[in-house]
């Protein structure tokens, strides 16, 4: 059965996160004063992935509102304990405004949505929220390219969990199996997608994990230029898979 629509991921997908997440919180900390008491600019930054990463997975387990995880993360990360929710969202509040100046989607995601426009129908799924994720598609400029935008935070239920891919199914009134999921992260995205029935494409664009064995129906691409081919899209943009 053919692929009639592909659901995408957000973030480190379509929007270059990891790089706006790190320079914006380079500036930030400059910005507060508060390089200095990490060491070097570098441990600084993981530390601050590392609170991000295990209060999302909290958010993501249901132990934490999608503010409780953001307001979490600044305690964490400051070792102040003490702040009020208060303190806590004016401090983040300056971090989004460094955040939001690195901005940029990968060069080639546009590329791609043009070459698919025509062939197949595009939403969203992320385990984000609708208000941060609707807002930055709209700041991206590509906000209309999407018929719905769905986000963990409303859903309530996130991936790797089927029920979050087949709520995107739905929304597009197709079965799984005439849908693509592309995503950056191999258990929540490319397992994910593949264990709900949809057509699983992991985009693997730092090639840090190719030893990594796929199981039947999920693909592993290094670039979105990759994805038509592996769609069977009439198309002249695309190129061979790297992985297969």
């Amino acid at each position: 059965m053919s692929i009639r629509a592909v659901v995408w991921d957000v973030d480190d997908t379509l929007f270059d996160y990891t790089t706006a997440d790190r320079e914006g919180m380079r500036a930030h900390l400059v910005a507060e004063g508060l390089m200095e008491g990490y060491g070097t600019a570098e441990q600084a930054l993981d530390r601050w992935r590392e609170v991000t990463d295990r209060q999302w997975a909290r958010f993501a387990a249901g132990e934490l509102t999608f503010e409780g995880q953001r307001r979490d993360r600044v305690r964490v990360f400051l070792s102040r304990p003490e702040l009020t929710d208060a303190q806590v969202d004016e401090w983040f509040q300056r971090y989004i405004r460094h955040y939001e100046a690195a901005w940029a989607l990968f060069p080639d995601v546009l590329p791609v949505l043009d070459a698919l426009a025509a062939s197949h129908r595009h939403a969203v799924l992320s385990n984000s929220s609708l208000t941060v994720q609707d807002r930055k598609l709209r700041v991206l400029g590509v906000h209309d390219r999407f018929e719905t935008i769905l986000c963990a935070a409303e859903l309530g239920v996130s991936k790797p969990e089927a029920a979050a891919f087949l709520a995107a199914c739905e929304a597009l009134s197709l079965p799984p199996e005439q849908v693509a999921y592309v995503g950056d992260h191999p258990e929540i995205d490319g397992q994910g997608a593949a264990d709900a029935g949809l057509l699983s494409v992991w985009i693997d664009r730092y090639g840090g994990t190719a030893t990594v064995e796929l199981p039947s129906g999920r693909h592993r691409i290094a670039t979105l230029a990759e994805l038509p081919a592996i769609l069977g899209a009439d198309t002249r943009f695309g190129a061979q898979s790297t992985f297969g």
